[in-house]
């Protein structure tokens, strides 16, 4: 069924980011189909379609797009939102980066087709400013403003954006969607004893900052929505310091010390 409203596409969308994001997005006039690897979150957030999406299989992510096209008659946005469903390698780039490439790939040709479209990404600011013992993790974030810029970068001529919104922390609100420090990673340089890993697991406790969900929410419906949108949009506090560091080239511009020494101290590192 053809809808003159416009259609967005939200992965994990029953909790945490996704389920504010998708709420925004209608309350911002939006059709919107919500995934998740269980579709019987149906019942969890109002005016959204649930449909079964598993992120780490191209063709699950290829029949989401297809669905939601024979059920709306378009799709205009996609948010690809943080989904870290594990500590190990593998799992961190299959839900971090390799599981957004594919929701991707499968929604750009359509998009392309229609010479209009938007994708949203959220790499998370520890794509930026990281700790120990979560190099897999923090690469895979890494990763996704890096294929981010690039992908906006082939697909502005076909009059598909690729924008990302830099979420600070949620606190409380996505604290289980979080990594914890793994004792033998393969993109970890030091296996971590169990003493060390303590404090690691402490340490990220500790720093997640509790910017609201509707902080995010609100700069990912500004994105999906502004005429000449940003290729960056940071969603933080002001005065979080986030919202400096995420800005593009800031971090660039400050001495590594100034992250390192924080960093170190607070997970009882020497130097």
């Amino acid at each position: 069924m053809a809808t003159r409203r416009r259609v967005a596409l939200v992965t994990c969308a029953s909790s945490g980011i996704g389920r504010a994001c998708s709420l925004a997005l209608v309350a911002a006039g939006f059709d919107v189909a919500g995934t998740g690897r269980d579709a019987s979150g149906a019942g969890l957030v109002d005016d959204v379609v649930f449909i079964g999406l598993d992120v780490t299989q191209g063709a699950s992510a290829t029949r989401v797009v297809e669905r939601v096209v024979k059920r709306f008659g378009r799709i205009d946005v996609l948010v690809n939102t943080a989904a870290v469903g594990s500590a190990r390698p593998q799992g961190d780039f299959d839900n971090n980066l390799l599981g957004l490439v594919r929701m991707t790939q499968a929604v750009l040709p359509y998009m392309r087709s229609r010479r209009d479209g938007r994708i949203i990404n959220l790499p998370s600011v520890t794509g930026l400013i990281t700790g120990p013992y979560l190099a897999a993790d923090r690469a895979s974030r890494h990763a996704v403003a890096g294929y981010s810029a690039a992908v906006d970068h082939e697909a502005w001529e076909d009059g598909v954006r690729v924008l990302l919104v830099v979420p600070g922390g949620t606190g409380r609100a996505s604290r289980v969607n979080h990594a914890t420090p793994a004792t033998r990673a393969i993109g970890d340089a030091i296996v971590v004893d169990d003493k060390r890993r303590r404090i690691a697991d402490r340490a990220v406790a500790e720093v997640r900052t509790d910017d609201p969900l509707a902080v995010i929410a609100k700069a990912v419906v500004a994105a999906a929505t502004a005429p000449d949108p940003k290729p960056r949009y940071v969603a933080a506090l002001p005065g979080s310091g986030i919202d400096v560091v995420s800005r593009p080239g800031q971090a660039q511009m400050v001495p590594l010390h100034m992250f390192y020494a924080p960093v170190r101290k607070h997970n009882q590192l020497p130097g």
